[in-house]
C-alpha cells in the first residue's frame, strides 16, 4: 500500500512537472509571435531615413512602409481569430508567421519602394493571423485562470520589450549593415517560432457558432484603404482632385455598407449591439487616440534626430529607449495602481501625460537639448504604461463574457486604426511643411505635427473622464 501511494505520488508529480514544461514551451512560442509582429513594426522606424535616401522615396512613400502594415492588420485582425477557430489556430499561427517571414524577405529585397509597401503588407497579413491565434491558444493551454492571467500577461509584456529593443536594433542595424538588414533579422526568429509551433503546440479549434464574414471584411479594407489614401495623398495631389473627392465619396459609402451590412448579417464580426455600452466606447475611443500620436511621434522623432541633428541611427535608437522602457515599467504595476485610483483617473491620467509630453516637444529646434527631448519621451512612456492596461480591461469588462474576446480584438482593431491615421493625418502635416527639405520647413512640420498629436491625446483625457464611470470595473463585475 505505501510503496502504490508513493508510486503514485511521484508519478503525478512526474506529471505535473511534464505538463508544466509544455506548457511553458507553449507559452515562449506564443510570446515569439507577438515579438515577431511587435519587432516587425519598430524596428522599421529608425530605418525610414535611409530607406528614402537609398530608394528615393517621397514622405508620402515613406508613409505607407509604415501605414500600410498597421491598415493591414487592424483590417484583418478579428478575421484572424475567426480563421483560428475554424481551421486550427496552430496551423493559422504558423501560417501568419511564415507570412511575416515572406513579406519580410520582400522587404529586404526590394529594388523600389513599391514593391517594399507590397512586401509590408504581406507582414500585417502575417501579423493580423498569428496574434490572435496566439492568445486563443495561450487560453486554452491553461485552463487555470490565475496560471492564464499570469501566462497572458507574460505574452502581452512581449510587446513591451519588442517596443524597446526595436529602435535600438534598428539603429545598430542600419549603422552596421544597413536598412535592409532590419528585415533579415526577423527571418531566423520567424523560423524558430515556426519549428516550435509544428513541434510542440497542440492543434485547437472552436467553429461552432463561428462564420467568415467576408462583406463585412472586404468593406472594412476598402473603408480604410481608402480613408487612408485620402489622409496621406490629399496634400500632393490637392483636396479638391477628382481622385481625393472620389475616394472620399468611397470611404462614406463603404462605412455606410459595413454598418447595414454588419447589422444584418447573423454572427457578425462586429456585432453592433455591443456598442450599447458606453464605457466600451470610451475606451476605443482613448485607444485610438493613444496610439494617433503614439506611432506619428515614433515615426517623426527619428526623422528629426537623423535629419535635423545628424545623429547615427544607433544614437537615435538609444534616445527612444528610456520612453520604451518606461512603458514596460510602468506597465507592470498599472493593475495594482488601477485598483487604488481607479480605471479613469488611470486613463485620464495616462492621456494627459502623453499629451503634455507632446506639447514640451512642440518648440523643438534645431539646438533644442537632447536631454529636455528624452525627458518628454519619458513621459509620454509613462503616461502610455499607465493607460494601455486600463483600456483594455475597461473594454472588457464592460460587456457580456461572451463578447470579452470581441471586445479585446475591437480594442487592437482600434489602437491599429489609430496608428494607421496618426502617421497619416500628422505625416501629411508635417509632409506639407517639409516637402522643400529645408530645415526650417522640417522643424515647422514637426512642431505642428507634436501639437496635432498632443491635441489627439488630451481629447482622449477628457473622454476618459467625461464618458467612462469611476466605478467601471465594479459596476461591470456586478452586472
Amino acid at each position: 500500500m505505501a510503496s502504490t501511494y508513493f508510486e503514485r505520488l511521484v508519478a503525478g508529480r512526474t506529471d505535473n512537472t511534464t505538463r508544466q514544461t509544455r506548457h511553458r514551451i507553449v507559452l515562449f512560442t506564443m510570446c515569439l509571435g507577438v515579438f515577431i509582429a511587435q519587432l516587425d513594426s519598430t524596428v522599421v522606424y529608425l530605418g525610414v531615413k535611409h530607406i528614402g535616401d537609398d530608394l528615393g522615396s517621397s514622405v508620402s512613400e515613406l508613409q505607407w512602409v509604415l501605414d500600410v502594415y498597421n491598415l493591414v492588420y487592424a483590417s484583418l485582425l478579428l478575421t484572424g481569430g475567426t480563421l483560428g477557430d475554424l481551421y486550427g489556430r496552430t496551423r493559422i499561427f504558423v501560417c501568419g508567421i511564415a507570412l511575416v517571414a515572406v513579406g519580410s524577405i520582400v522587404c529586404a529585397l526590394a529594388p523600389n519602394s513599391a514593391t517594399l509597401i507590397a512586401g509590408r503588407a504581406v507582414t500585417g497579413i502575417g501579423a493580423a493571423l498569428e496574434l490572435p491565434s496566439s492568445l486563443a491558444i495561450l487560453t486554452v493551454t491553461y485552463k487555470d485562470a490565475h496560471e492564464r492571467g499570469r501566462a497572458i500577461g507574460i505574452w502581452a509584456s512581449c510587446n513591451g520589450l519588442a517596443i524597446a529593443i526595436g529602435p535600438t536594433l534598428g539603429g545598430l542595424l542600419v549603422d552596421t549593415a544597413g536598412w535592409r538588414s532590419i528585415f533579415y533579422v526577423v527571418i531566423p526568429v520567424c523560423a524558430l517560432g515556426m519549428a516550435m509551433a509544428l513541434r510542440s503546440v497542440p492543434e485547437s479549434s472552436n467553429p461552432q457558432g463561428r462564420h467568415l464574414d467576408p462583406a463585412g471584411q472586404i468593406l472594412a479594407i476598402i473603408a480604410l484603404a481608402a480613408l487612408s489614401f485620402v489622409v496621406i495623398e490629399g496634400p500632393h495631389w490637392g483636396w479638391t482632385s477628382p481622385v481625393i473627392l472620389a475616394l472620399a465619396a468611397v470611404t462614406v459609402v463603404a462605412t455606410a455598407l459595413f454598418i447595414a451590412v454588419e447589422a444584418r448579417t447573423p454572427g457578425a464580426m462586429v456585432p453592433l449591439d455591443i456598442f450599447a455600452s458606453r464605457p466600451l466606447n470610451a475606451a476605443l475611443a482613448v485607444a485610438g487616440l493613444m496610439t494617433f500620436g503614439m506611432y506619428a511621434l515614433l515615426f517623426l522623432t527619428p526623422l528629426y534626430l537623423q535629419s535635423v541633428r545628424g545623429l547615427s541611427g544607433l544614437v537615435a535608437g538609444l534616445l527612444l529607449v528610456p520612453m520604451s522602457l518606461t512603458f514596460v515599467v510602468v506597465s507592470q504595476y498599472s493593475g495594482t495602481l488601477m485598483k487604488r485610483i481607479g480605471a479613469r483617473a488611470m486613463m485620464a491620467s495616462g492621456m494627459g501625460l502623453m499629451g503634455g509630453g507632446l506639447l514640451l516637444l512642440t518648440p523643438i529646434s534645431p539646438t533644442t537639448s537632447l536631454l529636455a527631448i528624452v525627458l518628454a519621451l519619458v513621459i509620454i512612456g509613462v503616461g502610455l504604461g499607465m493607460n494601455t492596461g486600463p483600456v483594455n480591461a475597461v473594454a472588457v469588462a464592460n460587456v457580456p463574457a461572451a463578447r470579452s474576446g470581441t471586445a479585446s480584438g475591437l480594442i487592437n482593431t482600434t489602437r491599429m486604426i489609430g496608428a494607421t491615421l496618426g502617421i497619416a493625418v500628422l505625416g501629411a502635416i508635417f509632409a506639407v511643411h517639409a516637402g522643400a527639405g529645408t530645415t526650417d520647413g522640417m522643424i515647422t512640420g514637426l512642431r505642428w505635427a507634436f501639437l496635432g498629436g498632443a491635441i489627439g491625446e488630451l481629447a482622449g483625457a477628457v473622454i476618459a473622464l467625461a464618458f467612462t464611470r469611476a466605478d467601471s470595473m465594479d459596476h461591470a463585475k456586478k452586472a
